[in-house]
């Protein structure tokens, strides 16, 4: 028996408990987690509240990224043991995946050694966050030496990614965040330039840094309004890639700023990286490469005990945060 975190309906974050339930031993090529540290996501969120490109089942269990120790493993496993430390690369699902829990079940493919320079807190708080913005900059973007790159909501855990693996590149990475509460926090976390949106005018801004040829790659998990201002100082030929939709405002198309300069607007999950064999192995190992070089570096905004996962979910909505909260067990 282990204590797992579900919700028996949808709502805020009171709707989550604390129920003892038996986590079943691994079946074929699936590996039993003894679940040390948690990494909390936006999209655990949306999943309580039922806005998630994932539907509920109802009592459901939520978490996509998770690390610990081997308890476990199933038939055919055969490059992990009992007593290893992990960590896990998210799944597509995590209704059939929980990662919530003193015990929880994961492929075996999705298990990765992480380096052992890292804590339980910072294993996992490395997946979701590298992945996505290592599949939006480098895979979709094509991400360049001298690129400008703009990543609104750039506190976030991703935004912090984006800004690491752009210094990394050699692009120069503009964070757009709303207030200027957090600017300096994001110069010392690597930001060339930080717009609050709230008190700037974000086209002039932009304009005014990138100069004429435009900013080309903008990473957004936003939406709404800021659409507008954000093309209209892309570079022709740019690319917006959309991996979130955190604004309650409709988000408009900008016909004329696509049509004049030939933009690419394109949708991004993280799981169009990780469903991919190739893809996911290329990604991983660039992100160890930076794990190991110290390029990448998870930056934690704050811990909860697992008894406080109303008190984290709570804060995770608040937009208080710089960087990933994460829930020790």
């Amino acid at each position: 028996m282990a204590r797992v975190i579900r919700f028996h309906r949808i709502g805020g974050p009171e709707v989550l408990r604390i129920d003892t339930v038996d986590v079943p031993r691994p079946g074929p090529g699936e590996v039993r987690l003894r679940v040390k540290a948690l990494g909390l996501n936006r999209a655990e969120a949306l999943l309580r509240q039922n806005t998630n490109i994932e539907t509920p089942i109802l009592p459901s269990g939520l978490g996509l990224e998770a690390a610990g120790i081997v308890d476990a493993i199933g038939d055919g496993v055969t490059d992990l043991v009992p007593g290893d430390a992990v960590s896990v690369i998210p799944l597509p699902s995590m209704v059939r995946w929980p990662a919530y829990g003193e015990l929880a079940l994961f492929p075996a493919q999705h298990i990765i050694k992480h380096p052992s320079s890292l804590d339980w807190e910072a294993a996992a708080a490395t997946w979701v966050q590298y992945l996505t913005a290592y599949g939006a900059l480098i895979e979709i973007a094509g991400l360049r030496r001298d690129d400008f790159v703009v990543i609104t909501a750039a506190s976030s855990s991703v935004g912090l990614a984006v800004i690491q693996i752009a210094n990394l590149i050699g692009a120069t990475p503009i964070a757009v965040t709303r207030t200027s509460g957090k600017k300096q926090a994001l110069l010392a976390a690597g930001a060339t330039h930080v717009i609050a949106s709230a008190e700037e005018d974000l086209e002039a801004r932009l304009k005014a840094i990138a100069g004429a040829p435009g900013v080309r790659v903008v990473l957004d998990p936003v939406g709404g309004r800021s659409f507008e201002p954000l093309t209209a100082a892309m570079s022709r030929g740019g690319i917006l890639v959309a991996y979130g939709g955190l604004s309650a405002d409709v988000t408009p198309f900008p016909l004329f700023a696509v049509l004049s300069k030939g933009l690419t607007l394109r949708g991004y999950v993280v799981h169009e990286t990780i469903g991919d064999p190739t893809r996911r192995a290329a990604a991983v190992a660039f992100v160890l490469d930076g794990l190991g070089s110290g390029s990448l570096r998870p930056v934690i905004a704050r811990t909860f005990p697992f008894d406080q996962i109303v008190e984290a979910h709570r804060f995770l909505e608040s937009n208080e945060q710089f960087g990933k909260i994460v829930v020790t067990v």
